[in-house]
This record gives structure tokens, sequence and C-alpha cells, in this order.
């Protein structure tokens, strides 16, 4: 397929253009009939455009489909009564959910069929699923808009008659530790006008009369517009947790769990710029807290000094500066610990197992399959087990389950995912790159293929993210096969921002430092092209979110450096949207970009914000998608994004937006959806590394 001449100048941004509003605010009216007749016009050009290639992209999809076990069980997890899985059947978007009594595998009941209640909705999201202490009652949130605005249900296991209890709250649920005959307790999270989790509630369900249920109870609201709410419990089952947290600061006040009525009390009070997360032992609390150094450090507190306000938390993992502290499990018999090396930025799980004194009786590290990989503790409902699921993938490892012995050291296999088609995980190769940045800083680059190509210059697709802390640690895509095995390379770009160095990573790709991510970004492609991985004429990036801020920058400032880019749900429009406190988000972002209140701040923002720094040059190809119910990147960023690019192109590449009209932040919620436009995009991109077949051409 070539470009079409003249393709951005007759696009609909040639044709809905205003002259008195160049920058396409009008576009935020969300009522006005001409903001969807737009949007339908972008839709319907990237339709056309994209017809020659709809074949590849029906041929990506049914090969994806091909490649992997469509009928899906998960593993069962045994509760204190009931044994617990999922399954999906081959051509189902959506679980079924089943159990048994723990002692009677064969006594299985369908407790909740998700296909069924998502049957007749065009959007359909579970946030959450609770089970009541004695696992005889089931309450969930659903969403079916997009929106993240959720309906809370109730009913009675197996067979209950759904019950719809609230409506507009958040996803989470927790049940307090307090069941009696006559109900228990549901605790919950509801939103304030900008989205934001600003109170907690309790609701006393009477399970003998569900027709009397009283009005919810406030727990709890946080004022500040700059902090969220969230409540869970601790795996002892004795206390629930309330954080109220922002980017960069936390409070915790707890609940005894047999009592959610109780008087809250504070475990770390609030102080800017720290932050902590709680666990706890019969008798101890433990708190992972950066006051004493970036990295955290791991203390302990005797329960009995709860309330006190000068309560003397004792080290028990002292802060260091090569590695950071990222999450705490405790159990009966210890902690495990999770730990981020900074010169390897590789997760590891730290097993320590203590005394009444909090001494340690063991202490050493869970062996790793290779490296770099992902392991991850699976959830472990019970307090006391010696025994723990570990979650691990890699580049070019399937996840696979393991169940571990602590005692014995025995891990046993659970489950794996299976691969099926011509290009198996074995023929893979990954290779882990250092890219110098702008200031000398050695920025890791991931980067798999398939291993009889690893000598030569391939066409080659550079992921980036790099905000808010989060890892990009590695994980298995069946998806990415389409693109492997047609010769593509994929890499990822591990910069400042992100969390893959711990700590002092993200802090120096944020605030006064985010030019960092930028330049991190640019170096990940030069070390691509002088390790000679990739073809520097053959380079698309690809970005979601706030990765989609990243790339954007970057095709602004370098756009010769890729032939194509795909931006999925972009923050683009950065300094605008943190210039209004009314949308959500916005205020619970100042900590991660600055409140451009301050003259500086608007400077520092106005210098790299994608919209703000668009200007007439060549821009290689775009593929660029939105979603009309997106609360957290709203439709109009990428939409007024492509507008100004369409105007300002001065090659022929194509300039595409696609708005999804039913869809939220996490795009497509059926499965089969989502792979469809996984291969969509799959499409374009061999489109642009030049690896369609030559009938689309």
């Amino acid at each position: 397929m070539k470009a079409q001449p003249g393709i951005n100048q007759g696009s609909p941004a040639a044709r809905y253009y205003r002259a008195n509003d160049p920058k396409w605010h009008w576009l935020e009216t969300r009522e006005a009939p001409e903001v969807n007749e737009f949007l339908n016009a972008a839709n319907q050009q990237h339709s056309q455009w994209f017809e020659p290639l709809a074949p590849l992209a029906n041929t990506l999809y049914k090969s994806h489909l091909a490649r992997r076990e469509l009928a899906v069980t998960t593993l069962k997890t045994a509760l204190d009564y009931f044994t617990f899985w999922s399954e999906t059947g081959a051509e189902e978007d959506y679980p079924c959910w089943w159990r048994h009594p723990n002692d009677q595998p064969l006594e299985r009941e369908l407790f909740l069929d998700v296909r069924a209640r998502a049957a007749d909705q065009s959007f359909y999201d579970m946030g959450d699923m609770a089970l009541s202490p004695d696992e005889q009652w089931l309450a969930w949130t659903e969403d079916t808009q997009g929106d993240e605005r959720f309906t809370l249900w109730l009913k009675a296991l197996p067979n209950g008659e759904p019950m719809q209890l609230l409506t507009d709250i958040g996803p989470g649920l927790c049940w307090a530790e307090d069941q009696t005959s006559l109900g228990a307790t549901l605790l919950f999270t509801r939103f304030d006008d900008t989205q934001r989790p600003d109170s907690i509630w309790r609701l006393w369900i009477p399970f003998p009369a569900l027709s009397d249920i009283p009005a919810p109870t406030l727990v709890i609201r946080e004022e500040d517009s700059e902090f969220w709410l969230g409540i869970g419990k601790t795996r002892s089952r004795e206390w629930l947790i309330i954080d109220s947290g922002s980017k960069d600061t936390t409070e915790i006040a707890v609940l005894p769990a047999t009592n959610p009525a109780a008087k809250l009390e504070y475990l770390h009070a609030r102080q800017p710029g720290i932050e902590v997360s709680i666990d706890h032992r019969p008798g101890v609390f433990y708190r992972l807290q950066n006051q004493t150094g970036p990295h955290f450090q791991l203390d302990y507190l005797a329960e009995e000094q709860l309330g006190r306000h000068d309560a003397p938390w004792q080290p028990l993992i002292n802060h260091r500066d090569e590695a950071t502290l990222e999450g705490v499990d405790a159990f009966a018999w210890g902690l495990i610990v999770a730990e981020r090396s900074h010169r390897e930025a590789q997760v590891v799980l730290r097993r320590i197992v203590l005394d009444e004194q909090q001494q340690a009786l063991i202490d050493d590290y869970i062996a790793l399959p290779e490296t770099p990989c992902s392991q991850l503790l699976e959830d472990s409902p019970h307090f006391d087990t010696q025994e723990v699921r570990l979650r691990e993938e890699s580049f070019t490892r399937p996840p696979s389950w393991f169940s571990l012995n602590l005692q014995s050291g025995e891990r046993t296999l659970l489950k794996c995912v299976a691969v099926y088609g011509d290009l198996s995980p074995e023929q893979l190769v990954c290779r882990r790159l250092w890219a110098t940045s702008d200031d000398g800083e050695q920025v890791p680059v991931s980067v798999v293929m398939r291993a009889d190509l690893a000598n030569q210059a391939l066409p080659t697709l550079l992921y980036g993210y790099g905000a808010y802390g989060e890892a990009l640690d590695p994980w298995f895509s069946i998806a990415r096969l389409e693109l492997l095995e047609r010769g593509v390379a994929f890499a990822v770009a591990h910069v400042r921002g992100g969390g893959e160095r711990g700590e002092p990573w993200y802090l120096q790709g944020k605030m006064a430092h985010k030019e960092n991510s930028f330049n991190d970004f640019l170096a990940a492609r030069e070390v691509l092209v002088s390790a000679g991985v990739s073809d520097p004429q053959r380079i698309a990036a690809c970005g979601a979110s706030a990765g989609g801020l990243l790339v954007g920058t970057c095709l602004n400032r370098s756009p010769q450096a890729f032939c194509a880019a795909v931006l999925d749900v972009p923050f683009l429009d950065v300094l605008r949207t943190m210039q209004n406190p009314a949308l959500p988000l916005t205020t619970a972002e100042y900590s991660e970009w600055g409140n451009p209140e301050a003259p500086e701040v608007e400077q520092r923002i106005r210098n790299y914000s994608p919209i703000d720094n668009i200007t007439q040059q060549t821009y290689p190809a775009l593929w660029i998608e939105g979603s009309w119910f997106d609360t957290r990147v709203s439709y109009w960023e990428p939409a007024k994004f492509y507008a100004l690019v369409s105007q300002a192109q001065q090659g022929e590449a194509p300039i595409l937006l696609h708005t999804d009209m039913s869809s939220g932040h996490g795009g497509a919620s059926g499965r089969f959806k989502a792979w469809r436009d996984t291969a969509r995009q799959d499409a374009f991109i061999l489109w642009a590394l030049g690896l369609a077949p030559q009938t689309t051409q």
C-alpha cells in the first residue's frame, strides 16, 4: 500500500478546521454533534486507508488464534470451605466461575456466568469479586460503559438471584471479618466529581432480610484533591487497611477487621514525600518506608504500640544503595520481600523466616529461572501456608505457574501457557543492551527476536512507557509472535520515569527530570542501530497512555528516527490537561508532572507537551487510537493531536485516527475484539516496516 497523495490535506482535519480555534479546543465539547461527526469522519478515513490491509489483519488474527489455547481454565484455589476457579470456552469472551467443596471435587457448581452478564452489553468489565468470610455470598462490581464507574451487585451462592445494591462507585470491594448469622459488613469506595476515590463507606448487609439493607455509612472522606483512598485487608485477616495516597505521599489508618465500626487508628501519619506500605503478623506490623532513604527500608512495630504517636518502629532490613524494596507479604512464618536490583534491573523474591523476636532464622532468595525475567508471588490466601505459588515468564518463556514448598524447596509445575504454531519459544533469543543517554546514564534496552535472524539488522518495533515508576519487566506475548515470525525484532526501552532500576530510576524521570525519559528513548533507538540489531530505516515506535506522551514528544523532536509510530490512548495534551483540575486524575498527577500554576512548571511542561510542540515538518506514518469513554486520557487528546499533525505534515505518510466509540482507557473488553484490534495495529506496523505482502502494496 502506498501513501495516498494529499491524504492528510484532504482529511477531516482540513474539512473541520476552524480559523477561530486553531488549537481544536472545540473537540472538548462532547455533546456537540460536530464532535461526533468529526470522529466518525476520521474513523471512515482510517477504514478507507486500511481496507487493502484488512486481509493481512485477518490473517494475523486467525494465526494468533491458532497459536493459543482458546479454552482456558484457571488454576484452582482452595479457600477455607470451597475451591474456586474459572473456565472460558474456546469461543467465549468471558468466563464462568465455578466452585466445589474442598473435600468433594466432583460436586462442582456454577456460581457466576459472566458470559450471560456481558451478553447484551457493548462493553463489559468486572471490577472486583469479593467472597464473604463464609464463602456463601458474592459481591462484585461491573462497568458496562467503559468510564470506570461501577455498579455493586450481590448474590447468594451458588444460585441466588443477583441483586443490584449501589451505582456509581469504585471498583474495589472488601469484606470485614464480622460475619454472623445476621449479616456482614462490606466496604467500598466512592468518587468525587473528578472521579477521584475520595471516600470509603461501609454497608451492613443483613443476609436474612436483604430488603432492609440500610444506607451506607461514611468511614472516611479525603478532602485533599491530590489524595486517593483505598481499602484492603491483611492476609492475617485481623486488620482492614485504609490508605490515603498521592503519587509520593501515603497515610495509613487501620480498623479491626472484626469491628469495622471502630475508631480509625493511624499507623502512619501523613508526611510530604514519604511513602509507606503495611502488612501484619499477629502481634507485629511491618512497614516499608522511604523516610530513611529513597530505596525504602523495612521496619516493624509491636501491635501493642498502636495508637502511640511516638511508636518506636525498629529496622528489619536497612536502606541500601544497590536495591529498592518494592513489596512485603506477611505469612505466619515470616515474610516474602520483593527487591529490585538497580544494577541488573531485575526483581528477586527474598524469603525471611522470623522468630518471635523478629530475628531471621532463614534469609535467602528464591531462585530465578533466567535473567532478565519476571517472577511474581501469586495470590496466596492462606496465612499459615508453607507452599506459595509463583508466576514466571520472560520475553522468550511463556507464563508458568509453580507451587514452591518453602520447607523442602521442591518446585511443582502447575500450569504453563501452551503455544502452538511454527515459531516456538525455543526459537527465540533475548538480548539486553545498554544505551548511553545524553547525560551518560546507562539505559537498559531489552530485545527479543528469532534466533536465526539475530546476526542481522532487523526491522524493529521499539516500545516505551517511562512514568509513575511502573516497570516494564519481561513479559511473553503470543500476539507478538506474529511480528517475530515475520522477521521483526521487538525492543523495550526501559527509560527513566519507570521503575526498572528501582526508585532512583523513577525519580530521575519525573517532574523537573522528565527530559531524561525522552533522551533515554532516543538513545535506545540509537543503540539498537549501533549494535547492529535494527535497520535504521525501519524502526517503528509504540507507546500507550503515558507511553504515548513519551513517543509523541520524541516524534516532534526527531521524526526522522522512526518510519512509523503507534499511539494508543496517548496522553498528549499535557499542559492543558494539567491546567484543568476539574478533569479526572489532574490533581492527583501534580506530583508526577507538576502543577502548572507555577510559571516555571508551566514552561517546563510546555517545552515537551506533544500537542504544544507540533511543527511544520515531515512526520512518519502515525496510527492514533482513542476511546470515547476514556476517563484517564480524554478522547479529544488523540483527536486534537491527529488534527494538528495532519495540518503540519510536510510529507505524504498517512496520519490516521481511530476512536473506539464503545470503550474506555483499557480498550475493548472482550478478548476477541481486543485481539482483532491488536491484529489491525500489527498489520499497520508490518506495512510501515515494509513487511506487508505484495498483494496489499
